[in-house]
């Protein structure tokens, strides 16, 4: 139920350099005054963004004789950013950013002061001021942005950002710790640990080939089991005494060279002990589990008795809830995955390197996805089955592949490979302007994004061949690289990328009215298209559909709005809130509380365990209080679109007396938990169990609705939202 991981500002930051400097005297060049030689460009300083100016301007600035100008330059430009990397070497528990800004003339869009602080692989703190709504035309002014310093910090970035049209100047920032100026704060002590140091592999794993055999495919699994086994039950790798990655490396040879079953365990046996020794403690029963651990295999998979015995004494041993590759969230408690090397530079033809890959993903699923038990299928038997799709496979497209059709099969719609170019050339980097939905089982034109000219289809068409080949075969083979939680998500997903290609046309056959055509359509690249459509944008978050009804679209809504918009509605005889979209804000208590009638319980979750691998336990149910501020009826438009935080906003609204109507919903809530796999391959799972108070399952099974309702042809083809329909007749019913 997290924002999206890619909003702008995240997204242009992910491959900053940090700045090199003596940190015992830190200079950052935060007021702009030094330029690179003779360029407008602030030493230091990187920019981000596209078809924006970000340079010095000499004749503005708050002090000195400089700021920075950030301008749009474009009307299809997305951002403008400017941003400098700082090293994390710095002890304390908050970080401000303080720093001014002069705005002139910003619409369609806001600016702020940028903060964002990360891990060795993903963000772990951001802020952007984007709630704020700052825009318009100021003088300078003094900002601020305060967050937590995670002591896994490895990067501070700080910067500005404009998002929309006019100027933003910025000038003089500074950082503070704890209070102090950053110049003053108290430095870490660093210590490389042991797994730091190993280097042995950093060129490649020595693994070139792996030749399969039934056998060999079966002590493959068998390692995978043993090795993630160990990487979260062992306290010496908890510790940090070893890079598991580059063991993993050591242990393959002599897994491959075993010529028997019982050859294989006394080499993973003698692998095992020089671990070290262990101290037990006694097992504490957990309360409220939800999801115990699927160890069993210890002792059902044939394994030597002095392998099994030492596999199940580490059950017992002490753990504590520090680890090396994975901690949990401050707040939600969701898995953070730590010291994930992605492995940019990796060699897809590196064997050992790809079975790591498989390896990583299937362990991480096994040990912290709270929805394992949902999977569908033995969990065990995907990854004897994905041995040979990981070893056999020689190229990054094939590797890519393999890897997201396993992250389809643990069926959660959060889990995809985002960003990746080699994924994205796969679905075409170029779009068609017609957006298409399967509706009554056909894909139907529904929408158009905006672009010169004007398509020749129609909304109600229907797509039945594309590049001549019938769009039922295209289904059938997009499946499996098209995670979901569920079957109308999958198809969501799939109508998204019909219309993609690398050509600069691409064909169609359809029917209109029942009768066939054929079509030509032009594609465009996302610079030349309005892509925000996809999402189903609309310019306004509230309205009135009639005197009585008003209208509520979370997707361009801000808390601020809420007390106001009641205040304006309480006479009405009905609220429509429309979470067809991904809210732009966390509305769930704002709204909650206006329709609540008392203290009402609306949601359960459960969160992972660090020193119970595999385990996840039910906190206790949480309470909205609610003000009964609104007395008529209320109903939630939901649908395949609705995902995770829009998700918890339909399941918060019906426990306290919303009606839901429309579709199943995507299946997919709870907080996101991103890593890496290796080859760069960026994915995120569900970090947390989500159900409602009763204990009733969200995830794959979604928010069905009160009353169903989907779109038919013919209401496309007619200009009708079927869904909305119904919910003013059921507001207007007596």
């Amino acid at each position: 139920m997290t924002k999206p991981l890619y909003r702008a500002a995240q997204a242009c930051l992910f491959a900053l350099p940090v700045l090199a400097q003596d940190v015992d005297t830190p200079f950052f060049n935060l007021d702009y005054e030094i330029t690179v030689d003779k360029s407008k460009l602030p030493l230091s300083a990187h920019v981000w963004g596209k078809d924006y100016i970000v340079q010095t301007d000499a004749t503005v600035a708050k002090s000195g004789t400089k700021s920075v100008l950030i301008q749009k330059n474009a009307d299809n430009a997305q951002f403008g950013c400017i941003a400098t990397a700082i090293p994390a070497v710095y002890e304390g528990q908050t970080i401000l950013l303080t720093g001014w800004m002069k705005l002139e003339g910003v619409t369609d869009g806001n600016v702020g002061l940028l903060l964002r602080i990360d891990g060795a692989n993903d963000i772990l703190e951001f802020e952007n001021m984007d709630a704020q709504g700052i825009n318009g035309t100021s003088d300078w002014a003094k900002y601020e942005i305060e967050l937590p310093l995670p002591k896994d910090a490895q990067t501070i970035y700080v910067g500005a950002l404009n998002g929309g049209s006019g100027k933003l100047w910025v000038d003089d920032l500074k950082i503070s710790i704890d209070g102090k100026d950053i110049s003053k704060a108290t430095k870490k002590v660093v210590v490389e640990l042991p797994a730091q140091k190993d280097k042995e592999f950093d060129g490649g794993s020595k693994i070139n080939a792996i030749t399969l055999t039934p056998q060999k495919t079966q002590d493959l699994k068998v390692l995978g089991l043993v090795w993630g086994y160990l990487k979260y039950y062992h306290p010496a790798i908890a510790a940090g005494n070893h890079n598991w990655d580059y063991e993993l490396f050591r242990i393959v040879p002599k897994v491959l060279e075993a010529k028997n079953a019982a050859q294989r365990d006394a080499a993973l046996l003698a692998w095992a002990k020089a671990l070290g020794p262990f101290e037990k403690a006694p097992v504490v029963k957990s309360e409220n589990v939800k999801l115990s651990p699927d160890l069993d295999w210890i002792t059902t998979s044939g394994l030597s008795p002095e392998l099994s015995t030492l596999l199940t004494d580490l059950k017992s041993a002490t753990r504590t809830g520090s680890h090396y590759y994975i901690g949990l969230a401050e707040s939600v408690q969701n898995p953070e995955f730590k010291n994930e090397n992605p492995y940019k530079d990796m060699d897809f033809a590196d064997a050992g390197y790809r079975l790591l890959g498989l390896y990583r993903y299937w362990n991480i699923i096994q040990y912290y996805f709270p929805n394992r038990h949902l999977i569908g299928e033995d969990w065990k038997g995907v990854l004897e089955e994905f041995i040979p799709k990981f070893v056999n496979v020689k190229t990054e497209k094939d590797y890519k592949l393999a890897a997201l059709e396993l992250i389809g099969r643990i069926n959660d719609t959060h889990a995809n490979v985002y960003g990746d170019p080699t994924i994205e050339e796969i679905r075409g980097n170029r779009f068609a302007a017609e957006i298409v939905a399967f509706t009554e089982g056909k894909p139907v034109v529904t929408r158009f994004m905006s672009r010169d000219g004007a398509s020749v289809l129609q909304k109600g068409d229907v797509i039945t061949a594309i590049n001549g080949t019938p769009v039922d075969k295209l289904v059938q083979e997009r499946l499996k690289y098209n995670p979901a939680s569920n079957q109308p998500t999958k198809m969501r997903n799939i109508a998204r990328a019909l219309l993609r290609s690398n050509n600069n046309t691409l064909t169609v056959d359809y029917t209109r009215n029942g009768k066939p055509f054929k079509a030509t359509l032009p594609t465009y690249t996302k610079d030349e298209i309005d892509l925000k459509l996809l999402s189903q944008k609309k310019d306004t978050c509230f309205k009135m559909l009639s005197p009585k009804i008003a209208y509520m679209y979370p997707g361009t809504i801000k808390n601020e709005y809420i007390p106001q918009f009641f205040e304006d509605i309480k006479n009405t005889d009905g609220l429509v809130i429309d979470l067809r979209c991904y809210p732009s804000d966390f509305i769930v208590l704002a709204v909650g509380e206006m329709i609540a009638k008392g203290s009402t319980e609306f949601v359960k979750w459960s969160n992972p365990s660090i020193t119970t691998p595999g385990e996840f336990s039910v906190i206790p149910y949480m309470e909205l209080q609610g003000r009964n501020n609104y007395k008529g009826k209320v109903v939630v438009l939901v649908n395949e679109v609705t995902q995770s935080m829009a998700e918890y906003s339909a399941l918060t609204f019906r426990a306290v007396g919303a009606k839901i109507v429309g579709s199943t919903t995507s299946g997919a809530d709870g907080n996101i938990s991103p890593f890496y796999l290796p080859g760069n391959v960026y994915t995120v799972i569900s970090g947390i169990g989500v159900y409602y108070p009763d204990g009733g399952e969200t995830q794959r099974v979604g928010i069905v609705p009160d009353i169903e309702v989907k779109p038919t042809v013919k209401g496309i083809t007619d200009g009708r939202d079927e869904v909305l329909e119904k919910a003013v007749e059921f507001i207007n019913k007596k």
